[in-house]
């Protein structure tokens, strides 16, 4: 699943984000959700969270 829908995300979700420094690369970087951030239903860059390790990111996959 791609993270672009924020009814998919929910605190303890295990998903893959990429960090701002990280968007040129692309480089993803794992963590569970803590937080979500984006206020709206869906944005086409991915839905904005906070891990619990506190880094923020727009998630690109949610794992199963």
């Amino acid at each position: 699943m791609n993270g672009q829908n924020r009814k998919d995300i929910t605190p303890g979700t295990e998903v893959d984000i990429v960090l701002k420094a990280d968007q040129r690369t692309g480089k993803l970087t794992s963590g569970i959700v803590k937080d979500i951030l984006t206020k709206s239903s869906s944005h086409p860059h991915g839905i904005k969270v906070r891990l619990t390790d506190g880094q923020v990111g727009r998630v690109k996959s949610i794992r199963s």
